[in-house]
């Protein structure tokens, strides 16, 4: 196996030769071949890895611009619904004033209105006792005059005989006479 090793080992030592061999110290080849394989890859994959990145940066410069127009629409919309809600806040105020006011209105109506009443019951009130009180003034009156009417009927039944009431009859007859011709 020795011998198989150093046939490798020495081919790579004639560079004069022109021959290809394996080289199998991995220290002295790794540091090659990373260098090639990484100077390939930048070679060819320079324009690739660049337009990925290029992609990617555009991508990313999309998704930041859509989230600022995004934000930017989030904060007018959040405006006009703050502005939508100061409106809305101040006409429930106007709303709640009006509410109040009116209902005081309603109050003092209803005050002014109950205490017109009052006195139209008042006024009534008195009306019918002023009412009342001529009835019964009159119904006085009435039995008052009754009871003279009666009382002088009787007192002149009692003292009248016949010769007496056709005199007093003539002679009314006699002033109604003068009284017609005049």
């Amino acid at each position: 196996m020795k011998n198989g090793t150093d046939s490798f080992v020495s081919l790579g030592y004639w560079p004069s030769a022109g021959s290809f061999g394996f080289n199998t110290d991995i220290l002295a080849t790794n540091p090659i071949n990373l260098s090639v394989v990484i100077g390939v890859l930048i070679f060819f994959g320079k324009g690739v890895l660049s337009d990925l990145l290029d992609n990617r940066k555009q991508r990313i410069l999309n998704t930041i611009r859509n989230s600022e127009e995004l934000r930017g629409r989030a904060i007018e919309q959040l405006e006009k619904a703050r502005d939508r809600l100061r409106k809305v806040e101040m006409e429930a105020d106007q709303f709640r004033v009006n509410g109040y006011s009116e209902i005081e209105r309603e109050k003092w109506n209803l005050i002014n209105s109950t205490y017109k009443t009052l006195e139209q019951v008042e006024n009534y009130k008195n009306e019918t006792i002023h009412f009342e009180q001529q009835r019964v003034i009159n119904q006085v009156r009435q039995r008052v005059f009754q009871q003279a009417l009666q009382g002088a009927l009787g007192t002149l039944n009692s003292c009248l005989n016949n010769e007496l009431h056709l005199r007093t009859i003539n002679d009314n007859i006699g002033i109604l006479g003068a009284i017609i011709t005049d």
